[in-house]
């Protein structure tokens, strides 16, 4: 009996343990109005409830599949004059990042989320594909471009395929051609200052066929490179991909309300997160419904067999 006892305690421990660290989640699941967030912190847009604000709903990425891209001109890290149509028709799909040089935080987590899942995929820039990587930003430079150039293809760590990467600048209508094929929506925000320029946009990539054609979009910060091999492959093939899900994740943009910068993002990460919170509490809840249930079957035998 008294082993019982000790095993009962040890249980009830345990799933004290569990519910201590459920409420943990749970708290680091909901917002904090009082944090500070630091550079490279991301937090959720809370003042807006479950909308978007009006300057969010201009940044959306409308999925243009099978479009072709334009043949339009730029200027490459380099400084040299190019044109989009450059790097098309060689056999060689590509991959395209719509960015801007001066961004605060998300087109780095996008250029770093596709540099390390490019790292994993047995390809190589140059010899199978391209990268583009081009600024949205007219007043973006090409020494800012071969400074992000050098960066990313030095945390990309591959000898000898710095030719496949292309960070390109251009003139607005250069730019507005090429996002607008691509569906890449985008606002400006100036600051109140008015010496800087932010853009709200989402994060996304599109690969695109030997042809120039958009052939899948992989949106957010992260792609898996199995998926992303499988992409460059059926692009190669000429193959169009199927519209995703449209979970967008966005960049810095100003707040006039708040007179500041904040940053929204896609809430399915906290929602994802409120899930599991929820569903471990419902589990714990039911053990401790059982535990006390079996305590109280157990204290009413015993109790019958003492007056026996």
């Amino acid at each position: 009996m008294q082993q019982q006892n000790t095993i009962r305690m040890k249980r009830t421990t345990n799933r004290l343990g569990l519910l201590a660290l459920t409420l943990g989640l749970l708290c680091s699941a909901l917002p904090s109005r009082s944090q500070v967030s630091s550079y490279g912190d991301k937090q959720t847009g809370s003042e807006y409830g479950n909308e978007l604000p009006a300057v969010l709903k201009g940044a959306a990425i409308d999925q243009h599949l099978n479009t072709t891209l334009p043949g339009v001109p730029f200027v490459d890290e380099t400084g040299k004059p190019v044109n989009t149509a450059d790097y098309f028709g060689h056999g060689k799909p590509a991959v395209l990042a719509l960015v801007y040089f001066k961004c605060p935080m998300l087109c780095s987590e996008e250029l770093d989320g596709l540099v390390q899942s490019l790292a994993m995929v047995h390809l190589d820039p140059s010899k199978d594909f391209n990268v583009l990587v081009i600024s949205i930003d007219p007043t973006d430079t090409p020494a800012e471009a071969a400074k992000k150039k050098a960066l990313y293809t030095r945390r990309y760590a591959r000898p000898g395929t710095e030719a496949g990467w292309h960070f390109l600048t251009g003139q607005q209508a250069s730019i507005d051609a090429v996002t607008k094929a691509v569906g890449f929506g985008y606002v400006k925000i100036p600051s109140p200052d008015g010496k800087t320029t932010q853009f709200a946009h989402a994060s996304a990539i599109q690969l695109l066929t030997p042809e120039a054609k958009i052939s899948q979009y992989y949106l957010g910060v992260e792609y898996s490179p199995k998926d992303l091999m499988l992409g460059l492959v059926e692009s190669s093939d000429h193959k169009i991909g199927s519209p995703v899900a449209n979970i967008l994740t966005y960049c810095y943009h100003y707040d006039p309300h708040r007179n500041k910068h904040s940053l929204i993002v896609a809430r399915v990460v906290q929602f994802g997160g409120m899930i599991t919170v929820a569903g471990l509490g419902g589990f714990m809840f039911l053990m401790f419904r059982r535990d006390l249930k079996l305590g109280r079957d157990h204290a009413l035998t015993r109790k019958d067999q003492d007056h026996t």
